[in-house]
């Protein structure tokens, strides 16, 4: 579905409502949370807003878009059980601030990786065969597994520290 915009760099204010209906006030039309989700994919930004408080809704709006998409049974699960499980053990954990920083730089490498190598079997192939037939499951795994060895290093490395050091006695 085209939406006219004025610029793809716009972001779209949708407000939700107390009936949890979400309003795109960029098309003047309600949308849902897959509506938002192609947008996601089409390369638009929007901030999500409770219409009433003005409060800033985009991340919870953004995770029950993730949930939504987890919970179809017609789409491959992008989040497997383990790493699910795992970070729920970093909320309230001393790690919990780092996290964050961690899995967006990490995704952000993967998306590098991803269009490099692209790039690089276009360059290879050219039209000799649909880039989405050549295995490439290799290269993804050692992506990942270097992006976990970083965060089992990172996290060996703060472990090591005390968990509370305000309660050490000083030897005055």
């Amino acid at each position: 579905m085209a939406r006219p915009r004025k610029k793809q760099n716009d972001v779209v204010i949708v407000k939700k409502y107390a009936n949890r209906r979400l309003y795109d006030t960029g098309k003047s039309s309600y949308v849902t949370l897959d509506d938002l989700a192609e947008m996601i994919r089409e390369g638009l930004d929007f901030k999500v807003i409770d219409a009433k408080s003005e409060k800033d809704l985009t991340q919870s709006v953004l995770t029950q878009i993730i949930v939504e998409q987890e919970s179809k049974e017609d789409s491959a699960n992008l989040l497997p059980q383990n790493f699910l499980k795992e970070i729920i053990k970093f909320y309230g954990g001393n790690m919990e601030a780092l996290v964050p920083t961690y899995l967006e730089q990490a995704m952000q490498n993967f998306v590098e990786s991803q269009e490099q190598m692209s790039e690089q079997m276009e360059k290879s192939f050219g039209d000799m065969m649909p880039i989405s037939s050549i295995p490439a499951m290799d290269q993804v795994e050692g992506i990942t597994k270097q992006n976990m060895e970083i965060m089992q290093n990172m996290m060996q490395m703060f472990t090591q520290f005390p968990q509370n050091p305000s309660n050490k006695k000083s030897d005055d």
